[in-house]
């Protein structure tokens, strides 16, 4: 049995957050498929990261710095896919329930993402690809559940779900399909912090039915999914990719 592929050949795609984890894996997926792919991160050129990214467009873009995000939507002469992956929790290890860590958590994760949106809307209402053009949002299983170390990550999380419905909507008109994926822990760069302390992993291998937590390439499969025309009639969901952890007991 030979696996699943896309074709997004002709197709422009910009990925939040693609120098690394989930992001990346994204990223590469997209390319493979035939888009061509611009990411962003935080460094100033792409040069200043370790991993290979040179089969992509770079430009810089903090999501606390609004004039940024525009510059971004400025600087793109096409776009079909945006997937606003870019993230982060307990930023600069600070504790999110002190109320400026909440604000800087919940402005990356839910305001940038609402603002890069925004900025490239044009961009997707002028598309001409098959099935209307997407944005793909990455929320979490903390859009669902009380996570009690990452209060500001879980309420913008929890935002993207909502979020991702009134665009889905309001942009319909536009024939802009709005999506989100909402992936189980996923072994990133984010999530290495907590995987040497069982008794944070533990419980959550336990409620995971495949028992496993899942790598980045599992999770780019479902973007792609999410953008292409076989999901032509899918807009306003939040597909968890989570081993089961949402719907077990």
């Amino acid at each position: 049995m030979t696996g699943v592929t896309f074709d997004f050949g002709g197709a422009r795609v910009l990925v939040t957050g693609g120098t690394s984890g989930i992001g990346l894996a994204i990223a590469h997926a997209f390319v493979d498929a035939g888009a061509a792919v611009t990411i962003t991160g935080t460094r100033v050129t792409r040069d200043a990261y370790d991993v290979d990214l040179a089969a992509f467009a770079y430009q810089r873009c903090r999501m606390t710095e609004p004039t940024e995000i525009d510059a971004v939507g400025a600087g793109l002469d096409a776009l079909d896919v945006l997937v606003n992956n870019a993230g982060q929790n307990l930023p600069g290890g600070r504790s999110e329930y002190e109320p400026e860590v909440f604000e800087e958590s919940v402005t990356v994760n839910l305001f940038g993402a609402f603002r890069m949106a925004t900025a490239v809307r044009g961009l997707l209402t002028a598309s001409a690809f098959d099935g209307g053009a997407s944005v793909v949002n990455l929320a979490s299983m903390a859009s669902f559940f009380g996570i009690e170390i990452v209060p500001g990550y879980g309420a913008a999380k929890a935002g993207i779900v909502q979020t991702t419905k009134t665009l889905a909507v309001a942009w319909a008109k536009h024939e802009i399909r709005v999506n989100a994926i909402a992936p189980g822990v996923v072994e990133t760069g984010m999530t290495a912090p907590m995987m040497d302390f069982e008794q944070l992993t533990a419980p959550l291998l336990a409620r995971t039915p495949l028992g496993r937590f899942a790598q980045p390439d599992e999770i780019a499969p479902a973007a792609l999914f999410l953008a292409s025309p076989q999901a032509r009639y899918i807009t306003g969901q939040t597909l968890a990719v989570d081993g089961g952890f949402s719907i077990a007991g």
